[in-house]
């Protein structure tokens, strides 16, 4: 979908192969490290353009940006920059000190949330940051993810009724590769 961004993760050594166990516990022969392209300002740049760019495409309005802690938030807070939408950072977990929220950022009630992730395989963890969201009533229709793994997330999003709009599918990074 995005040659330019496939050249820049696999540039950067983001695209790994080997013997790796996901987040969803799954095993897999390849891994896309995200955080060695998003520490990178080029690269991080590159991202953030490019999902503004989706935004548009898509005709999506957000009235936030939300990135799930910790691989998304700098992906989140590079396209809140570029697009001027305010940020929300969502937690994994309670913090036993502070205000102890999961998401953490000015939400109102009713606005239009974007989920910003790195890379979606099953989508549990994004699952999970928009139920929180939801529970805090925001809308979320829509996810934006760097890479689309190709592992169910999109199906498992859509049971709950959100869209995903990846920049770049694992079966594209793959296809020169065999």
């Amino acid at each position: 979908m995005n040659a330019r961004l496939n050249k820049a993760l696999e540039e950067c050594g983001a695209l790994q192969f080997g013997e790796f166990t996901l987040a969803s516990g799954a095993k897999s022969n390849y891994y896309i490290d995200i955080k060695k392209a998003s520490t990178k300002p080029a690269i991080l740049s590159l991202i953030a353009e490019t999902m503004a760019e989706e935004i548009k495409a898509k005709g999506l309005k957000p009235d936030r940006v939300a990135g799930v802690v910790l691989g998304s938030i700098p992906l989140a807070t590079a396209l809140s920059l570029k697009t001027g939408i305010p940020l929300l950072m969502v937690r994994k977990e309670r913090k036993d000190h502070g205000t102890g929220r999961l998401v953490e950022g000015e939400l109102n009630a009713g606005e239009a949330v974007l989920v910003v992730e790195d890379v979606i395989t099953t989508a549990g963890s994004s699952i999970k940051a928009i139920n929180e969201l939801r529970g805090e009533g925001a809308k979320v229709s829509y996810v934006m993810s760097v890479i689309d793994r190709e592992g169910g997330g999109r199906e498992n999003l859509a049971e709950i009724g959100v869209e995903l709009h990846a920049l770049v599918k694992g079966s594209d990074l793959l296809k020169d590769r065999a």
